[in-house]
């Protein structure tokens, strides 16, 4: 697995496909590059090539001590993209990883070709800030693997758990074997907690899409649309499922996912 050493920490990236269009994938908390296990071949059989990393704190890459910020790890992401020489990118994160994404879109707009904000917010507000607070309680006296579990209670729906027992067992079995330090976990979990853009989303100019799974209750739907009304000529799309729609409605995230970002490809193809 390929490395790079970026202002003293080190990131582990993987690069997939062979298109011309590129896609960058963020992940969300406490998940590394193989989040998007489920999206990486769609977008690579559409053409794209791929680049998907682990944040710090996280996977392979290094966990320094925190407390970070999406900011922060917005800048990694720009150190990143900049050592690999990629530019004029397709911009897609999820949850913290779409926190990222905005971080970047405000600094840095003049790099992307569009940008994706998948369930996700602007400002925690006090319902998730409570819920986070609970996760950073938990987490040094039960260890992660038992918050993870809790969240995924939050993260996928009902019906996941009443028609597809075997896959909850699966999700919750890989649990067991979670290896994120709990510091550098709650070193994560702060740069959600402390994220705010509310006031510099109208500096946006990248044509965007604010994508939520219908039945998301860890970030409430609510805050998703917030979040979709202060970006200028903002997409929205919904997708069946809830905050792990991506997950436990595949092929419809990807469906979503691909027409936006074929859509954007194909505008900035010059006509023949």
């Amino acid at each position: 697995m390929p490395f790079l050493e970026l202002d003293g920490i080190r990131i582990h990236f993987r690069l997939e496909g062979e298109g011309d269009n590129v896609v960058v994938l963020v992940n969300g908390l406490a998940d590394d590059l193989d989040t998007w296990m489920l999206q990486v071949p769609d977008l690579v059989d559409h053409g794209y090539k791929v680049l998907t990393f682990d944040n710090r704190g996280v996977g392979q890459s290094d966990k320094p001590m925190g407390p970070y910020s999406t900011a922060l790890m917005a800048a990694d992401t720009k150190q990143l993209v900049d050592a690999l020489s990629i530019t004029n990118f397709h911009l897609v994160g999820v949850s913290m990883g779409g926190m990222i994404a905005q971080e970047y879109a405000i600094r840095h707009g003049s790099d992307l070709a569009s940008l994706t904000l998948a369930c996700t917010y602007a400002a925690p507000g006090r319902f998730c800030g409570r819920m986070f607070q609970f996760w950073q309680d938990l987490a040094p006296v039960m260890g992660l693997s038992a918050v993870m579990r809790d969240v995924l209670l939050w993260a996928f729906t009902p019906k996941f758990f009443a028609e597809r027992d075997e896959d909850a067992e699966e999700f919750e079995s890989s649990l067991r074997f979670i290896t994120q330090p709990i510091p550098a976990y709650l070193s994560q979990l702060a740069a959600i907690q402390g994220h705010d853009t509310e006031e510099a989303l109208s500096t946006i100019r990248t044509q965007t899409l604010v994508l939520a799974g219908e039945e998301d209750i860890l970030i409430p739907v609510s805050l998703q649309r917030e979040l979709h009304g202060r970006i200028p000529e903002a997409r929205w799309a919904t997708t069946p499922g809830g905050h792990a729609c991506m997950w436990e409605y595949p092929a419809e995230f990807n469906q979503s996912l691909l027409s936006f970002l074929d859509g954007i490809t194909l505008q900035n193809v010059a006509p023949s």
